[in-house]
């Protein structure tokens, strides 16, 4: 499922125009963004939980003339589900 396709689920479940849907994904998607931003979580019970994780500095090697370099350490997304979407999963 693409981002276009969850705008139409939405704008179906809801009885509303696509455009609506659209709006209503994309303020779910820009909550979700700023809120991890913010306090570094963000907990939807039931669903799964974003938190920021650290990535520590690291050698790694170029694939194409084998040389070494050093990659920076930077932050990245952790996405955890939650055990009523792993069980929706697992069925």
């Amino acid at each position: 499922m693409n981002k276009q396709e969850l705008v139409e689920l939405v704008a179906k479940a809801c009885a509303v125009s696509k455009a609506c849907g659209e709006r209503a994904v994309n303020a779910v998607l820009d909550g979700v963004k700023s809120g991890v931003k913010k306090s570094k979580e963000v907990r939807l019970i039931g669903f799964g939980t974003f938190s920021v994780r650290a990535r520590k500095a690291r050698k790694g090697r170029n694939p194409q003339t084998g040389a070494i370099i050093n990659i920076k350490a930077s932050k990245t997304v952790k996405f955890t589900p939650g055990q009523d979407f792993k069980s929706a999963v697992n069925k």
